[in-house]
């Protein structure tokens, strides 16, 4: 087997970042401008397409050559761009994604920052002069008197810059030999590269979009945008009604009282507060109106829609690297507004019909109603219908799977319902009498709230956090929450700390040691300087924990810290971890395979799959039937997984003209 690594730049007039990987290779004026490569990791070479150099019949023939990987970091977007220069689909068992193996041994994403977390040499790191190289030829240019009016910088316009833009193409090839040569030990398995090979497949197949709903949707945003700001500066007489600091000063005059921030939350609880001041309740309600980011979302697919209707490249495979989960790229899907209209389909014909009147008067918020329907603008192809299936309480299910906890593993393969009997374990009430019109009914709310935030080792914080004080509990109800729920659970608490005392034992003595079906390793290759704690899961996947090490946390205890991103920071550093942050690693990363188990046994029954959120997945089918596809789809999710033996997995849909949540 041949290793082929590279590494191309390209120019476009449509903008990557916005638009996306698809739109940006599928616009007019496309090319690729370079081709940097190397095999097996010989002295890196370079092809000037830009300036009618053609690439060597080695490399031609090797695109098509089963016995050659080609690798690259974000591979995808060499793959996607050479099949466009080459003019047919090149095979994707071929390739190898570099920013792959570095997400999955635990490191993080972006060729310079994980070069610069691995600790490469500089003479091996990826040129800082990059961006501004980038700016100059890959992306069209203000014309101006000085620059003849051009739209776009050439080779010959600017020769000493396009020799930098050469090494800086070659380079970033010798970067992506070194970290897969550091990462070599630690190979990504098998059946990951066939599940980025799947992702690839629904990113390219992408989702169609009602067009006419987002044009429809960002002209009447536009329009009651003016409307609320022109109201809000009648009302206040501020210049910037939008101004933060100037709207807090005229309210606290307005209200007689400070307040902290202007925060959405802040917002809404004012809102529910004895406010004497009717212009300072409205001034609120349109701040809180003017503060809805739907349009963001609509703008984001007006950006990134192709030619054919379709929006490409929504999912980003390994994004969350401590368990392997998928991310949303561009709209953003993991991450839309949750719908509770119950008219939502005739909320969507007054869009449409741009019917804004009819929209204040029915539904009197316009900016929320435009924010429920962003999931309707996701719609079938022509033709054919959505079905939506997720599956049930998955988490639950992994934790009671993987503690034992008996009860609750009962609970899933009989009624279901977790909630009612989280409550009725937690205050000895029988689960009949927790019924709608029954007194017993108010516990459900409890036993909801610790389900939901209690499950790895959270406390009352966490209760707060999970929005328990606007159920109406009160502070002083929540730490008997908390003792109960762990009290009915001892199994799932055995884990938390079954699981941190392995890890802990595994780093200080570099012992394998397993627990409840987890493997922990201390894995290392010293000639590479690398140095992990493991976790290997039912699925044969890992999870890595970059130098590990033990250090005292404010108890004076010895515990787990590591190196990753900080997720607030975003910077690479030392991180510390417990043993309930473990199991939620752990329990995500399974509900995680079980939910890559489903789409590759989807995919192998014909089913189209277009987009997936969470543990759910969306998928195009005929119109013909589609109750039988609805119940095939669901049965296909719910089968038993082979290494989760006693898992008992549950999955429920429906049939819709566009997406929603229902």
């Amino acid at each position: 087997m041949v290793d082929l690594f590279i590494d191309i730049e390209t120019y476009s007039s449509i903008e990557l970042k916005k638009s996306g990987l698809y739109r940006y290779v599928q616009a007019p004026d496309f090319e690729i401008l370079l081709f940097a490569y190397s095999f097996n990791g010989a002295p890196v070479q370079f092809v000037d397409l830009a300036q009618g150099e053609q690439l060597p019949l080695e490399v031609v023939s090797a695109m098509n050559n089963p016995n050659v990987l080609k690798h690259a970091y974000n591979a995808s977007f060499e793959w996607y761009c050479l099949s466009k220069y080459f003019g047919y689909m090149l095979p994707l068992d071929q390739w190898r994604c570099t920013m792959l193996h570095g997400l999955y041994c635990g490191y993080t994403a972006g060729l310079e920052a994980t070069g610069e977390a691995l600790g490469l040499p500089q003479d091996k790191r990826k040129l800082s002069t990059g961006a501004a190289l980038i700016r100059t030829f890959c992306v069209p240019c203000k014309p101006t008197k000085s620059n003849g009016h051009r739209t776009r910088t050439l080779p010959h316009h600017e020769p000493e810059k396009w020799d930098l833009f050469k090494e800086y193409c070659t380079q970033d090839v010798r970067t992506e030999i070194e970290i897969e040569r550091r990462l070599s030990a630690f190979p990504v398995p098998e059946n990951e590269q066939k599940l980025w090979e799947l992702d690839q497949v629904i990113n390219a197949r992408g989702v169609r979009v009602d067009r006419d709903l987002i044009d429809s949707a960002l002209a009447l945003d536009e329009t009651i945008t003016h409307e609320l700001t022109a109201e809000a500066i009648r009302l206040s007489g501020l210049d910037n009604p939008k101004s933060v600091q100037q709207l807090t000063r005229w309210l606290q005059e307005h209200m007689g009282e400070e307040i902290a921030d202007l925060r959405k939350d802040t917002v809404k609880a004012l809102l529910k507060s004895d406010l004497e001041s009717d212009e300072a309740r409205r001034m609120l309600e349109v701040r809180q109106e003017l503060s809805k980011t739907s349009t963001k979302k609509y703008a984001a697919m007006s950006e990134a829609v192709c030619d054919d209707g379709r929006v490409r490249g929504l999912l980003q495979f390994y994004g969350a690297n401590r368990t392997g989960r998928w991310a949303g790229r561009l709209v953003q899907v993991q991450n839309l507004p949750r719908n509770y209209l119950e008219t939502l389909g005739h909320a969507r014909e007054c869009v449409l019909r741009r019917e804004l009147q009819a929209l204040k008067l029915i539904y009197s918020n316009v900016p929320d109603t435009l924010s429920q329907l962003i999931r309707t603008a996701f719609v079938p192809s022509e033709g054919r219908t959505f079905i939506v299936a997720d599956f049930s309480a998955i988490e639950a299910r992994v934790i009671a799977w993987l503690a034992g906890e008996e009860w609750r593993n009962e609970v899933f393969r009989t009624h279901g319902r977790i909630y009612e009997a989280s409550a009725s374990a937690m205050f000895g009430v029988p689960i009949e009498l927790i019924k709608k019109g029954n007194p017993e009914y108010a516990l459900r709310q409890k036993g909801k709230i610790a389900e939901l935030a209690l499950g790895y080792q959270g406390g009352v914080g966490a209760l707060i956090t999970m929005g328990a004080l606007n159920m109406g509990l009160t502070v002083d109800e929540l730490p008997e929450i908390v003792q109960r729920w762990r009290q009915a659970n001892k199994r799932i608490v055995d884990l938390w700390y079954a699981v941190e005392n392995t890890a802990l034992y595994t780093v200080r003595t570099c012992q394998p040691s397993g627990v409840n079906g987890l493997l922990f390793a201390r894995e290392g290759d010293y000639q590479n300087s690398q140095d992990f704690l493991t976790i290997t899961l039912p699925s044969g996947r890992k999870l890595y924990y970059v130098k590990p090490f033990l250090a005292p946390n404010q108890w004076g205890n010895d515990s787990l810290h590591y190196y990753g991103m900080d997720q607030t920071s975003k910077k690479w550093t030392e991180l510390d971890t417990y043993g309930g942050k473990l199991v939620e690693n752990c329990v995500q990363a399974i509900a995680r395979d079980c939910l890559a188990v489903a789409m590759q046994r989807l995919s192998a029954a014909g089913y189209e799959i277009v987009m997936h959120i969470h543990d759910e997945v969306v998928l195009d089918v005929e119109a013909a039937d589609p109750d039988w596809h609805l119940q095939n789809i669901c049965r296909i999710m719910g089968e038993p997984i082979p290494w989760a033996p006693g898992l008992l997995l549950r999955a429920d849909g429906f049939v819709t003209d566009y997406y929603k949540k229902e």
